[in-house]
């Protein structure tokens, strides 16, 4: 559960959204990501518990068996996606809002994400939300094996953090602090990004996410994908909380 002082909500579309929500969203996902991956879920217990749980199998099938497993589905996802972005380079962003009450900073936040990022810490990347099933640095850029929110297949993508030549969402001088880069498809085709913001609020933090999908991308996704954003960084926030002076 969370730990204790940090007080997390998301605001998704409209609505705000409670921590506990999103805990039961990353429960769900915890089994539908081991139908995935052909594994047994993590038995039945507190989703902290099942997180580690599902993390620990995770590394226990390893990388090479993660990725061959799931060969179908990328293939197909890069095929739709490389097609949509030809079709428009225009973009449709999934974005959401967190607030986090009693958490890091935003520039102690900022410089935690991009240590274990680009330190390339496996556990503290694939830990924060079921679908996360490779996150790793290659070749100066983060390779991401994951199922994007409401998508029937994995997508297997690159971030590269030192190109935002594509992304078409603004930045927000209100929010000082950003995560961003453009996705590219195993072929190079940029197929979207990344543009995370972030500020400091009179108690905690405020964070802006936003991924970038091609246009004709299926509204079911980006719905799916707004509760992926707020498990991820809830986790991350409530991680890097632990770790602060």
């Amino acid at each position: 559960m969370a730990r204790p002082g940090v007080e997390i909500t998301a605001t998704i579309g409209n609505q705000v959204v409670s921590r506990s929500a999103v805990l039961e969203w990353e429960n769900k996902r915890i089994d539908a990501a081991a139908r995935k991956l052909r594994l047994p879920a993590p038995p039945s217990a507190p989703v902290a518990q099942r997180r580690e749980a599902w993390l620990h199998a995770k590394s226990e099938l390893g990388d090479d068996e993660i990725h061959r497993r799931l060969t179908r589905d990328v293939k197909l996802a890069d095929t739709f996606a490389r097609w949509q972005s030809k079709v428009s380079e225009k973009r449709r962003a999934c974005a959401i809002d967190l607030t986090a009450r009693g958490g890091p900073d935003a520039e102690f936040f900022t410089n935690w994400f991009e240590e274990i990022t680009f330190s390339s810490n496996q556990d503290a990347m694939e830990l924060s939300c079921p679908d996360h099933f490779v996150l790793r640095m290659v070749g100066g850029k983060q390779e991401v094996l994951e199922t994007n929110g409401g998508s029937p297949f994995t997508a297997l993508f690159t971030i590269d953090y030192d190109d935002v030549s594509s992304l078409t969402t603004a930045i927000d001088p209100r929010f000082p602090f950003r995560l961003d880069g453009v996705a590219r498809s195993a072929d190079g085709t940029a197929i979207g990004g990344v543009r995370h913001q972030f500020r400091d609020t009179a108690d905690g933090l405020h964070a802006r996410l936003v991924v970038e999908f091609p246009l004709l991308i299926l509204g079911r996704i980006i719905r799916g994908h707004r509760w992926h954003l707020a498990c991820e960084f809830s986790n991350w926030i409530e991680s890097a909380a632990a770790e602060r002076p």
